[in-house]
Parts: structure tokens; sequence; C-alpha cells
């Protein structure tokens, strides 16, 4: 093996999630995960802390793309409308990444450890974007209200989205997941 390896990360991620897939989060080990990947341990703990981090390391990344998109909303936007654009940017994030996205789903579902480094994700994303509404002007409580609106949106669309029947873009489900949210906010 040489000292440098082309798209080791990629590699790894790949690999770990095959394995979780096969396996189960529990049953694989990092050893496994590198050995898969064709590298060693070293390796993978320079590009990940450990073998959870695998599933979890671009979230800092959605937090961020979330976070800009709904700041560089039209001002004119309404609290839901700057969402709303934060959401169309994740949707292009997932663009040909559904069989991705769906096996990395049932791997999180099948480990409680993991579905709450989930929750832990969600909440840290719905926190940032309450922030980023509350620098936009958008005064309490209808800030946190509209960030967990958001976070619930794509909570419940990304799941409509990975079904194995589900053949719209993540984008058009995202849309549809809010006009079902404002007619039942509406009919009231």
């Amino acid at each position: 093996m040489g000292r440098w390896e082309p798209n080791a990360r990629e590699r790894l991620a790949e690999a770990a999630l095959e394995l979780y897939s096969e396996r189960g989060f529990e049953q694989t080990t990092v050893a496994e995960i590198a050995k898969r990947a064709g590298l060693t341990e070293r390796t993978f703990f320079r590009h990940y802390a450990d073998k959870r981090e695998v599933l979890f390391a671009g979230a800092g990344e959605l937090e961020e793309l979330f976070v800009r998109a709904v700041a560089g909303a039209p001002e004119s936007a309404a609290p839901i409308e700057a969402v709303a654009v934060g959401l169309d940017a994740l949707s292009e994030v997932f663009v040909d990444r559904r069989a991705h996205s769906r096996n990395r789903q049932a791997v999180i579902v099948a480990n409680a450890e993991l579905r709450e480094r989930e929750l832990i994700k969600l909440a840290s994303m719905s926190a940032a974007l309450a922030d980023t509404l509350r620098r936009r002007g958008v005064t309490e409580p209808a800030a946190s209200l509209t960030a967990e609106a958001g976070m619930a949106v794509f909570k419940v669309g990304f799941e409509r989205w990975i079904t194995d029947s589900e053949e719209r873009s993540m984008a058009q489900v995202m849309r549809e997941s809010l006009e079902q949210l404002r007619a039942v906010t509406a009919a009231g």
C-alpha cells in the first residue's frame, strides 16, 4: 500500500456503509472497514474520529448550507419562505444520493445510539436555523417555531423521499411537505 491513497475518505465511507448494512453497526469494526476499503486503520483515524462519525461527517456542512441559504433569502421573504429556500438548497445536496441515503437511514434506524446522534444533529440544525431567523429580524417565539417547523418538514420529507415507492426529486417532496404543513396550519 502506498503512502497516499486517492479518495480514501470516500472509500472508507462506502466500505463502512456496506459493512453496517451487511453485518450491523455494532458488529462492524474499524479494522474491517479499513480492510474493505483497502486502507489501514491509521488512515481511517486520519479521516474519522470513530466508526459512528462515518455516518455523520457531513452534518456540519449541511447545517452551514441550510443556514447560508436561509440567511441569503430575499429580505422580503416571510420566515417560512426563507426556510423553503434553505430546504431547496439542502435538496440539491441529495441529488443522485437516494440509494445512499436510504441505506444510511436504515443503519441509523436499527441502532439506538445512532438514532440519538441523528436527533442531536437535527436539534443542532434547528437551533442554528432559529438563530439565523432571529438575525433576519424574526422575533421569538416565531423564530423557534419556524425553525422547528422547517426541521419537521425536512424530517418528514426526507423519510418520504427515501421510500422505495417515491420517484420524485427530494426538492419536489420537500415542497409538497411544506405545502401540507401550510394547509394544516391554515385549516384551523
